[in-house]
């Protein structure tokens, strides 16, 4: 099971590298950030404080590149600042959550 396997990963990677913490991300398509068109899973070892703003890990996953050759250039994702984020309201989360509910009844059809 692909999730019981990103479990024992994330407690091998917490012996090793003494986190505290862990990004698990999947892109699902070119769109997403999927470079290679088959299943995997990112497991990013993470620690209090290792980023100014915990959004700064997009940033420098999209920098990121085994080699510089693959090193990706591509125009950075508009990110607000905590102070200028405001929370949703109770009826935006229920409006919401009612589109997906319609849509997913539309798929069992």
């Amino acid at each position: 099971d692909l999730w019981r396997t990103v479990r024992v990963v994330q407690k091998v990677l917490k012996q090793k590298y003494k986190c505290e913490a862990f990004n698990v991300s999947v892109q699902d398509g070119a769109g997403a950030g999927q470079s290679v068109s088959h299943t995997h899973v990112h497991i990013l070892p993470r620690y209090v404080g290792d980023l100014e703003r915990n959004d700064d890990i997009y940033v420098a996953l999209d920098e990121w590149a085994p080699r510089d050759e693959m090193v990706k250039r591509q125009p950075k994702l508009d990110v607000p600042e905590d102070s200028e984020r405001r929370d949703r309201t109770m009826e935006e989360m229920e409006e919401e959550a009612l589109i997906y509910q319609t849509l997913i009844g539309e798929q069992s059809d």
